[in-house]
């Protein structure tokens, strides 16, 4: 059984042994140019995790951090797992000629996880040298492992490392100045892969895969980790080819039969969005056991919709698998189990407001909430984030955990490290007897109801409007609804406050709607808004496709939107603002300049 070993390390050389012949990874490269797809088999992969740690371990990275920078492609697998060989501490990070950006982000993320390697590949090399010396980081080992014989994999040796050394860090997105580098044991990941394992039934013919960002934790863990813990087939994409061609990824599930694997709820909706009739007609849908649906906040409406659009491509409503997790309890934390129908829950949206799912009063507004499953791997409490007192079933507060799979903390952050991960709750846990601390504020919102666990919003995005409670997806999704010039999914609502608070939504206009009557467009979000929730929605400023700040999974970044608007640094294409929040902001601006994005 997976839970004998003691180490992920220990796991890995058990499965390319015995399956070595098998494929363990296929990619599908972007574009049409004619080069088919590349076949990474498990004696391959073992051959080249081999080649990389004997490097590792002969330039004394053993136990060391060794930073990955790499395309998407199987290079990245190679080096992740020849880390895990060498017992170094694997550090993914995105690369910023792949996204068009600069090194602020991963220079933060070198200089705080104290790398001693990056490793990349020959096209990338020479950009990252350069970045090395501009920083002054002459002592940090680059190597291209597509480079040829640089180290023989016969003089590789087996790590002496336990169920606590580190496996890896799992940087999460936050500023450049402030990285913050979730540390991930082998005790943590084997804990949590058994996790996954047991929730989606996976099994060594498995087949596991899709498009998310392999630094990213669902990509990482699920679609790469998780068919080397089962000895099963990941098949995988670049997330720029499915951005590009979402019914590729579409295609490949049927193709290739993946039972289980998706992404963040904003991956269905632009493929209902995207994909056409004819695509559609091509598709088979009817293997997909687990389309995971996680990362951010599910829409009962993308859930429905997409349900009934693919239907036709044999996509059946069992198949759905929405799910919570987070980089800080390894990944996942509940999720529904296969083969049930997702739980739509609807409750009285006043009632919501007041911090309780209660049932619907005639007439009275509602808001449709979707079940992230049962949570039967961990211990979870419902807590109010200011009393720290448990809260009864049915009450919104905090997702506190307790598991094997909750991190140990972030790396170099111990005072950060006692305020999330050792919280005690007040008063004794009335379940469990006097409490000793030891539980993860998750920063999530969320209730417990019928042994369901429903997430509600982020602690530290709710607004809250005269008393009332309100979560910005639902505003959101209220200003973006019967409006075609609007990019759903791309909007941010968050609240300013001057004398008193003042709601905002900054609203992304899709390409082909930018000479839209936008006046227009403006008014009826203020209307729906306030029609819905009964508060003024005097402040709406429309921006141009790409404007809303979005993390490597899709989850809009609502605070650092609010920084941006008040700064002064977003560019509208038009803009209502209240006299008020239109001096606020520029007197914020006056203080803090930025760049205009």
């Amino acid at each position: 059984m997976p839970t004998t070993f003691r180490t992920f390390t220990e796991l890995v050389l058990e499965r390319t042994a015995a399956h070595s012949a098998k494929d363990a990874f296929v990619y599908l490269p972007d574009g049409t140019g004619g080069s088919g797809p590349e076949h990474l088999t498990y004696a391959r992969l073992d051959d080249e995790a081999r080649r990389t740690a004997a490097w590792l371990q002969e330039h004394g990275a053993s136990g060391r951090q060794v930073l990955l920078l790499y395309p998407t492609g199987t290079a990245f697998i190679k080096a992740f797992t020849g880390c895990l060989y060498a017992g170094s501490v694997a550090v993914p990070a995105p690369l910023p000629t792949e996204q068009g950006q600069h090194f602020s982000r991963v220079s933060g993320i070198l200089r705080d996880s104290e790398a001693r390697a990056v490793l990349t590949d020959s096209a990338n090399a020479p950009a990252i040298s350069e970045w090395l010396a501009a920083e002054g980081m002459t002592d940090v080992l680059c190597l291209a492992t597509d480079s040829g014989d640089f180290a023989d994999p016969a003089a590789y040796r087996e790590p002496g490392i336990d169920p606590e050394s580190l496996a890896f860090l799992q940087y999460t997105s936050g500023s450049t100045s402030d990285p913050k580098g979730v540390m991930v044991s082998h005790r943590n990941l084997l804990a949590n892969e058994e996790t996954i394992h047991r929730v989606v039934r996976s099994h060594s013919d498995s087949t596991i895969g899709g498009w998310l960002p392999f630094y990213h934790d669902m990509g990482l863990i699920g679609h790469i980790l998780q068919p080397l813990y089962m000895g099963a087939r990941g098949v995988l994409m670049s997330p720029v080819s499915f951005l590009k061609r979402p019914h590729r990824w579409l295609e490949m599930i049927g193709e290739y039969g993946v039972e289980i694997g998706g992404g963040p709820n904003f991956a269905y909706e632009l493929c209902m969005r995207r994909v056409s009739d004819e695509q559609l007609a091509g598709l088979d849908l009817s293997r997909w056991e687990s389309a995971v649906n996680g990362a951010e906040p599910i829409r009962a409406e993308t859930v429905r919709a997409f349900t009934e659009r693919f239907a036709a491509a044999g996509f059946r409503p069992e198949a759905f698998f929405p799910c919570y997790g987070m980089a800080e309890t390894t990944l996942l934390v509940s999720g529904a189990p296969r083969g049930t129908r997702p739980v739509l829950r609807d409750v009285d949206a006043a009632g919501l407001e007041g911090g309780e799912l209660a049932p619907v009063q005639a007439g009275e507004a509602s808001r449709t909430l979707v079940s992230s499953g049962a949570c039967d791997h961990f211990e979870l409490r419902i807590v109010d984030p200011e009393t720290r007192r448990e809260r009864p079933a049915g009450s919104v507060g905090e997702i506190w955990l307790k598991g094997e799979s909750v991190a140990t903390g972030y790396w170099k952050n111990p005072g950060t490290n006692k305020e999330i991960f050792d919280a005690a709750i007040e008063g004794g846990a009335p379940r469990g007897g006097p409490d000793g601390g030891g539980w993860l504020r998750t920063g999530d919102l969320g209730a417990v109801d019928g042994g369901e666990l429903f997430v509600t919003g982020r602690l530290k995005e709710l607004i809250i409007f005269s008393g009332r409670n309100l979560y910005p997806q639902d505003v959101e999704r209220v200003a973006q609804t019967g409006e075609k010039a609007l990019n759903a999914g791309s909007g941010a609502v968050f609240s300013v406050e001057s004398d008193r608070e003042h709601l905002v939504v900054v609203q992304e206009v899709r390409p082909s709607a930018l000479t839209e009557d936008l006046p227009t467009v403006a008014g009826g979000i203020q209307r729906r808004v306030s029609r819905e929730f009964n508060v003024p929605a005097g402040n709406v400023v429309l921006v141009r496709p790409g404007t809303v700040r979005k993390t490597t999974s899709g989850k809009i970044q609502r605070t650092l939107m609010r920084k941006l608007f008040l700064e002064g640094a977003l560019t509208p294409l038009h803009e209502v603002l209240e006299p008020a929040v239109r001096e606020l902001a520029a007197r914020t601006a006056d203080r803090s300049p930025a760049p205009v994005v």
